[in-house]
């Protein structure tokens, strides 16, 4: 797992959100949310949410993507789309 991938794993987990569970792949960070989270609102909110947690992020920018789902739907959210995966580096 590269550097930033696993800082975002620390940051997930420490967040200690209900209910959600965040597992890493090897293209991906999975984030399993409950059957009842509206995932429109997730998806119109995360890239504020994910600007306001990068700021504690000190390791150089990786390309990243998190996958969202709460049972029913599903949704990618690509981070640094530019950058290149560092992983293997």
């Amino acid at each position: 797992m590269g550097a930033y991938k696993q800082k975002w794993m620390q940051i997930l987990q420490r967040a200690n959100l209900q209910g959600w569970t965040i597992e890493e792949t090897e293209d991906a960070i999975q984030i399993h949310m409950p059957n009842v989270t509206d995932l429109k609102l997730i998806k119109d909110n995360i890239p504020n949410t994910i600007a306001a947690l990068t700021l504690d992020i000190d390791v150089p920018k990786e390309r990243l993507k998190f996958v969202f789902h709460n049972g029913y739907e599903t949704f990618d959210y690509i981070l640094n789309p530019n950058e290149q995966d560092r992983e293997g580096d």
